[in-house]
C-alpha cells in the first residue's frame, strides 16, 4: 500500500512539473526557465529525509536518547501525531487536513514563482519548503504521524524538549530564505 501511495505522488508531481514547463514558451524551456534544479531540490530533500526517517525507523527504540556530537544533539525516534510540542496531537486527521491545505498553498506559491525569471532565492527557498512539508505530510498520509529524531540538549529549556527532523530543518531554512528572496 504505501508503494502505491509513492507511486501515486511521483505522478502527481510529474503531472505538475510538465503542467508548468508546458505553459512556458521554447525560449523560456531553454534558459532552464522551468525550474528543473528547484525541483530536484525539493526531490533531494523529501528522499534525504524519507530515508533518514526509514533508517532511524529500524534502528532506534522510541524515547531512548542516543547522544551524539559530545552530548549537543540526541538521536531520539517520536513519532508526533501533531504539530511542534505535540499541537493537535489528539486531533491528527484535523493536523493531516491543515497540513494539507498549507501544502497546497504552499504549491499555489511555488507554481507562480516558477514562473518568474530571476528570484533564485525564494525559488531555492520554496524549494526546500516543499520538499520538508511534503515529506511530512507523506509521513502523515502513511504513517498517521511524523517521525522526529533530532533533539538539541543545549539552549532554553522549552527548546530541548522539541524533536525534530531534518524536514522541520529545511523548512525553517526553506521560509527564510523565501521571505528574503520575496525582497530582493
Amino acid at each position: 500500500m504505501r508503494d502505491l501511495k509513492g507511486f501515486l505522488f511521483f505522478c502527481i508531481k510529474t503531472f505538475l512539473l510538465n503542467k508548468i514547463c508546458a505553459t512556458m514558451s521554447a525560449g523560456e524551456r531553454k534558459k532552464g526557465a522551468c525550474g528543473m534544479i528547484y525541483f530536484a531540490i525539493t526531490a533531494a530533500v523529501f528522499t534525504l529525509d524519507f530515508f533518514l526517517k526509514k533508517y532511524i525507523d529500524k534502528k532506534y527504540a522510541r524515547k531512548v536518547k542516543n547522544p551524539r556530537l559530545g552530548g549537543i544533539i540526541c538521536i531520539e525516534k517520536f513519532y508526533n501525531k501533531g504539530a511542534t510540542l505535540n499541537l493537535l496531537a489528539k486531533h491528527p486527521k484535523a493536523m493531516t487536513v491543515i497540513h494539507s491545505v498549507i501544502m497546497v498553498f504552499v504549491a499555489v506559491i511555488y507554481y507562480f514563482a516558477m514562473r518568474m525569471t530571476g528570484k533564485e532565492l525564494k525559488k531555492t527557498g520554496l524549494a526546500m519548503l516543499a520538499g520538508g512539508g511534503l515529506s511530512n505530510l507523506y509521513d502523515r498520509y502513511t504513517k498517521h504521524h511524523v517521525v522526529d529524531y533530532v533533539r538539541f540538549q543545549t539552549g532554553p529549556k522549552w527548546f530541548r524538549r522539541i524533536i525534530f527532523n531534518v524536514s522541520d530543518f529545511f523548512i525553517f531554512i526553506g521560509a527564510v530564505l523565501a521571505v528574503i528572496g520575496s525582497e530582493v
